[in-house]
């Protein structure tokens, strides 16, 4: 019996030099679009500490079929245009959640 707790996309990406600023503006006129998506839980961006050029945004989904619904979109490509305008290299990584756990609360 599966436990699934989600589903997990990452993307990998390798920017063009000198284009972080624009590629953050990118993601920010994209962000609270794709926050109203069906499905959709939450999202993060964030830079490799070593390598400036080196990025991954991860996203969080209550299913598989919720993202890929979403990702078939002409809205979707039309959305994410402007951020991959600015990247060199990109990898797509799909995963089931299976176990999850949060931050304990002090008591």
């Amino acid at each position: 019996m599966s436990e699934e707790h989600g589903y997990r996309v990452l993307f990998m990406l390798r920017l063009r030099p000198d284009s972080q600023r624009e590629f953050l503006r990118a993601y920010e006129q994209v962000r609270w679009q794709v926050a109203a998506v069906s499905g959709h839980r939450g999202d993060q961006v964030c830079q490799s500490t070593t390598d400036p050029e080196q990025w991954v945004i991860t996203s969080l989904w209550r299913s598989e079929a919720d993202f890929l619904a979403w990702e078939r979109t002409p809205e979707h490509r039309t959305a994410a245009a402007p951020m991959m305008a600015h990247v060199a290299e990109r990898q797509s990584l799909r995963f089931t959640v299976h176990r999850e756990t949060t931050a304990a609360v002090a008591r």
